[in-house]
């Protein structure tokens, strides 16, 4: 996997192919919130601890360094992985309390979030057009839900999202500010090993065992569905535009949403796929007119779930 710092190493066919496969990685990483029978905590835990290990194993191996140039980065990296655990532990309290579907598409709304963030934080208007389209897809959000009180899982899954969403949102803000210093994976890897530290004492205070069908599962998530998958991701982004990668991404939601009616028979229900078609279709024009604002860089390590 040395590759993630070459730029020459894969053509554009193979790119094409490398994105597509870290977004099904992506997509299929939902599913572990039904397969395990572990709280979310526990979860997040395993995802980071493992993911941080291969990460650190693929950035020695392409001869990468761990040094952070300023303390204030490192002030970043600490807060990023308090943001990292939030944001994924919020995302599978999502499925778990409702469905793969609810929790995918709830979280894929978080560009609505960015479009008000990203101006507080650049110093740049908010659009108009933004707005609107992020009304939009709060409007596809709101369709998913039956009933609009605490009681109805699917209302609990859609604020667990929209939670995972907004964390997500930050992190990206936080990704854009240290993605001209560092390479993606070293980002990654301290995301992951702070939110790691953090998860550790919150994890522990109960006590909790782990079988071997739940460490099998832990170390597929962190190392195949993320690890790998960010890794693959950043090495297709070497050849690709900005906005052929988006409308890949945004893939995501349908990759889990269909693993999840053929691997666990959760399949959606009406409103759900026509809230999701509405809130995908927003999303989807909110990030291209979000790229078009900007230069193409390197994805932050925070990219997916």
């Amino acid at each position: 996997m040395v590759f993630c710092y070459n730029q020459g190493a894969l053509n554009r066919p193979r790119s094409l192919l490398a994105v597509h496969a870290a977004t099904v990685l992506f997509g299929l990483a939902g599913l572990f919130g039904k397969w395990l029978e572990l709280s979310p905590l526990l979860i997040v835990l395993g995802r980071v601890v493992f993911a941080a290990a291969a990460l650190a194993i693929i950035i020695i191996a392409a001869g990468g360094r761990f040094s952070v140039h300023r303390k204030i980065d490192g002030v970043f990296f600490l807060l990023q992985g308090l943001i990292l655990a939030v944001h994924w532990v919020l995302f599978f309290e999502s499925i778990r309390v409702s469905t793969v579907a609810v929790g995918l598409l709830a979280y894929s709304s978080f560009p609505v979030f960015t479009a008000f963030l990203e101006p507080l934080f650049f110093r740049a208007r908010i659009s108009r057009l933004h707005v609107a389209l992020s009304f939009v897809c709060l409007a596809g959000v709101f369709l998913i839900i039956p009933h609009f009180a605490w009681s109805d899982r699917v209302f609990q899954g859609v604020i667990y999202g929209l939670g995972a969403g907004a964390t997500f949102s930050l992190l990206s803000i936080f990704n854009r500010k240290l993605s001209f210093r560092y390479a993606s994976p070293v980002v990654a890897f301290y995301q992951d090993a702070f939110a790691a530290l953090f998860l550790l004492p919150v994890a522990f205070l109960k006590p909790f065992a782990l079988s071997g069908r739940d460490i099998a599962l832990l170390a597929i998530l962190g190392l195949l569905c993320t690890a790998v998958a960010h890794t693959l991701f950043i090495a297709g982004m070497r050849r690709l535009s900005a906005q052929t990668a988006s409308i890949i991404s945004a893939l995501e939601p349908v990759y889990g949403i269909v693993f999840a009616a053929l691997l666990l028979r959760e399949w959606p229900v009406a409103r759900t796929i026509l809230g999701g078609l509405v809130i995908l279709i927003a999303v989807f024009v909110l990030s291209l007119l979000n790229l078009k604002k900007e230069r193409p860089l390197t994805p932050g390590p925070g990219s997916r779930v």
